[in-house]
């Protein structure tokens, strides 16, 4: 089986090479994917946590300070597989923890990464099937976890469809932490033993919100460096894709018409995007781009010419302490059919949010917020311009959906202790 993974990943590998290549994926950090590792690895059995990317890394900050308390002897790895993931990997990492990019699965590279770590457990946030790390780590009797489990509907066909080459994958896995019903039945579908499912929930939903006040607090001065008068309105549309921007543009430029003094702070999903974000903007006569990396102090609310500015956030890191100044938050990738993004983090500040109808990467979360009265989901960009003028008109309807939004996330935390347990259990054993 070894060689027929070794051979499927190379052949995805060629193809997706001219696409890896124009998106300059390379980076600083590409030969650790190689295999190429620097001396401080040399660590005594550490336990080792993957997280793909940003999401992943921000979802696994509470589950790694809860085993680093119950296992205080113990070096910590975190791997991920974007640079923006490393980066708050290393802002989660401890001191003598090291983090690195996740080798690629090849079964030459991935047996001589693991020989070198040598983990006593392999835990994966979401849901990231490697047949050859998955099998070597099996091979070596290393425990493996996956925590915070979503099976996607896009996921759950493509895997039923190659059921023959998924499943003995997931029986080499120790236990799955899944965060639904929904979820727990697909594996079971896919031929994965109940005995090593259970219902955990969704760690995403384990944010610390007194610190995310404290943030508030500290950072005030972030609604000075937008240039914001008392009372000013601010919208920010996050994780925002191409082809849904535009409308949100469209949407922004005529609610200026009833509300002048409203502003705009677009986050592009892949901040890569914000020079042909800013071009776009300034395509339109009445808007000029305005760029946070390289405006550190705003001064008045207008561009050359009067033109309103949109800003664009370009950094990584700093979107919470936007998303605690808005007023209003769309999360985005849900108007075009990109299957959403998090809407938990404003949730966690109790901003009132709005999103597309194509939540199906959220689909449970969506659903949880729609019928808790603590979101809004709109077809398409009139009605999202709808709902915003509601919103805007009635400042105890926005109060009144961020309370709801907040409420939310308290009645739902708790996942990250029961993976923590069952995480104990494994090295336990």
């Amino acid at each position: 089986m070894t060689f027929i993974y070794d051979l499927i990943f190379l052949i995805f590998a060629v193809f997706y090479l001219p696409v890896f290549l124009f998106k300059r994926k390379f980076h600083a950090g590409f030969a650790m994917r190689l295999g190429l590792f620097p001396r401080i690895l040399e660590l005594d059995a550490p336990i080792w946590v993957h997280a793909v990317s940003v999401g992943e890394a921000m979802s696994i900050r509470h589950l790694v300070e809860n085993l680093k308390e119950k296992f205080p002897q113990k070096d910590f790895i975190i791997s991920t597989v974007t640079p923006t993931g490393n980066k708050i990997a290393r802002s989660i990492a401890g001191k003598n923890d090291v983090v690195i990019y996740l080798p690629l699965d090849f079964s030459w590279i991935v047996r001589g990464v693991i020989e070198r770590i040598n983990p006593s457990l392999f835990v994966i946030a979401e849901t990231e099937i490697w047949p050859n790390l998955i099998s070597r780590l099996n091979r070596k009797n290393i425990p493996i976890a996956v925590v915070n489990t979503r099976i996607s509907d896009r996921s759950f066909k493509k895997y039923l469809f190659a059921k023959l080459l998924v499943k003995p994958i997931l029986n080499k896995v120790s236990i799955f932490c899944v965060q639904t019903q929904v979820d727990a039945q697909r594996l079971e579908q896919l031929g994965v033993g109940t005995q090593k499912i259970k219902l955990t929930g969704n760690m995403k939903f384990d944010i610390k919100i007194r610190d995310y006040e404290d943030l508030k607090k500290d950072y005030a001065d972030y609604r000075v460096k937008l240039g914001m008068k008392i009372k000013e309105k601010l919208i920010v549309a996050a994780s925002t894709h191409p082809g849904e921007e535009e409308e949100i543009l469209k949407v922004y430029l005529n609610l200026l018409s009833n509300f002048p003094d409203l502003k705009l702070l677009v986050v592009p999903r892949h901040p890569e995007r914000s020079e042909s974000l800013a071009k776009l903007i300034d395509k339109y006569p009445r808007l000029t781009a305005s760029r946070i990396s390289k405006l550190p102090r705003l001064n008045g609310d207008s561009g050359p010419s009067g033109r309103k500015q949109v800003f664009i956030l370009d950094t990584i890191g700093q979107l919470m302490y936007f998303y605690a100044i808005a007023d209003i938050v769309f999360v985005g990738g849900s108007l075009t059919k990109n299957g959403g993004h998090n809407i938990l983090e404003p949730a966690s500040l109790g901003k009132p949010i709005l999103f597309g109808k194509y939540m199906f990467n959220f689909r449970d979360i969506a659903e949880m917020f729609i019928k808790n009265n603590a979101g809004i989901m709109v077809n398409d960009a009139g009605e999202l311009e709808i709902e915003l003028k509601k919103l805007l008109q009635d400042k105890h309807k926005i109060l009144e959906l961020g309370n709801a939004s907040r409420r939310v996330i308290l009645e739902n935390q708790g996942a990250t202790v029961k993976n923590a347990e069952a995480i104990t259990a494994l090295l336990k054993t």
